[in-house]
């Protein structure tokens, strides 16, 4: 559970439901996206942003290799490295500073 009102009163909150109790939690990881109580956009492209560089990294012999086009190569990029950066990103509210590190992905090759 994450709270984002009265942080300042410096309480613990806890919800109870049958015989589960949940914690409050300044963030956690859900399907791979990382929620904040401060809904942190920055921190959420950062984080997409390693596992791009990770997914990035684990196909790079393939991308370098001269046995494949480069229009294939785009292609690898595209439907592989920058939907792992991209998925659920149509619900992030971007500065502009944002969206400039995101479009510089779009221009890999």
């Amino acid at each position: 559970m994450v709270m984002s009102r009265d942080q300042s009163a410096g309480r613990n909150y806890s919800v109870r439901i049958d015989n589960s109790t949940f914690e409050r939690v300044e963030e956690f990881k859900y399907l791979g996206t990382t929620l904040t109580n401060q809904n942190s956009i920055p921190e959420q492209i950062k984080s997409r942003l390693r596992s791009d560089n990770a997914c990035y990294h684990s196909v790079q012999k393939l991308l370098s290799s001269t046995l494949l086009s480069k229009n294939l190569k785009t292609k690898i990029y595209s439907t592989i490295i920058l939907l792992v950066v991209l998925c659920g990103c149509e619900t992030w509210s971007l500065t502009l500073r944002e969206e400039r590190k995101l479009r510089c992905l779009r221009t890999w090759c």
